[in-house]
């Protein structure tokens, strides 16, 4: 029983300091002490209060303290409360401050929040990075297609990174250059003898005006001739003149068989008043019995003359037929 109480106090203790050791860092805060980083035990405790992993901060500014960079804990674990990575911040510190580039905390903190790789930005700075655009077509003024690739090399701006349009927009300024070079050309050889010029025309222009980037040289890769454009133009308008031609045709044909349409029943009308004509010329005595059977007369030799006639040339048709077959 005496023994109890002892280890019982034995064990409160041990447990209070672990607790203590989890929750106070005294390790990170030996290697601060040791790195020449003066950080306070109770910093730390505040850390851990406002649920601040102290190693993402302590580290990080031992790295910028050896590597010659002032710093704070203030700033970086504001930063790190906004919900950047504080690591890769002080990364591109040191590596702008080894290649000599005038990089603040502030603006390398605000670029990495913007959500860009800031130590990708600083290395692009030092050593450029090639954009390859895929195939361009573009059309010369004699209407042969031209397939375009271009190399880009850029360097990243640094005082545009904030704001700046990325990669994408420089692809599409480089199209409309090239587009707009080869469409002015008179022709598609010109471009071929001289590609150079399209380089020189389109970094003329500026075009990393508002871009994260600084276009050094502009290149092309591969030039191909594709499609004659003009000569297909000109042969889909052939077709569509064509078509419009016989749409006309057509609509004549119509109106000419309308026409004759409206003629015939002319014919069968007056034809109609031909027997009324007859009757009223006999009732008024204008026209005798025996002229009328005279009328009918010949009426009847002119149809059988007709079909004489048309028996005739069907004979021939079928002669010549008979000819033809042996």
């Amino acid at each position: 029983m005496v023994m109890i109480g002892p280890l019982i106090v034995a064990g409160v203790v041990v447990l209070i300091l672990i607790l203590f050791f989890s929750f106070v860092p005294v390790g990170l805060w030996i290697s601060s002490l040791a790195s020449g980083v003066k950080v306070g035990i109770f910093t730390l405790i505040g850390m851990r209060l406002r649920r601040v992993i102290p190693a993402r901060i302590i580290l990080p500014l031992i790295k910028a303290t050896k590597a010659g960079i002032k710093l704070s804990v203030n700033q970086l674990e504001a930063h790190y409360l906004a919900g950047g990575n504080v690591d890769g911040v002080v990364d591109a510190l040191i590596a702008a401050e080894r290649a000599g580039i005038d990089l603040p905390f502030e603006k390398a903190a605000a670029i990495d929040l913007a959500g860009r790789n800031v130590l990708e930005a600083v290395k692009m700075s030092v050593n450029p990075k090639v954009i390859e655009t895929p195939n361009i077509s573009a059309v010369a003024k004699d209407g042969i297609e031209l397939l375009v690739k271009a190399r880009v090399t850029v360097r990243t701006n640094l005082e545009r990174l904030v704001g700046g349009a990325g990669e994408a927009t420089i692809i599409a300024r480089i199209g409309e250059g090239i587009v707009t070079t080869v469409g002015s050309a008179d022709a598609h050889k010109k471009v071929l003898e001289n590609p150079d010029d399209i380089s020189k025309l389109v970094l003329s222009k500026g075009l990393d005006a508002g871009t994260a980037f600084e276009i050094l040289s502009i290149d092309i890769a591969d030039i191909d001739i594709g499609r004659n454009i003009g000569a297909h133009l000109q042969s889909l308008q052939a077709e569509a003149d064509k078509n419009i031609a016989q749409a006309k045709a057509e609509e004549r044909r119509a109106m000419a068989v309308a026409k004759e349409q409206e003629m015939r029943a002319y014919v069968v009308e007056a034809e109609a008043e031909v027997p009324k004509a007859l009757a009223y010329a006999l009732r008024e005595g204008k026209l005798g019995i025996m002229d009328y059977y005279d009328m009918q007369n010949i009426k009847a030799d002119t149809m059988m003359r007709e079909n004489i006639a048309r028996d005739d040339i069907d004979a021939k048709k079928i002669l010549e037929g008979d000819k033809s077959e042996q």
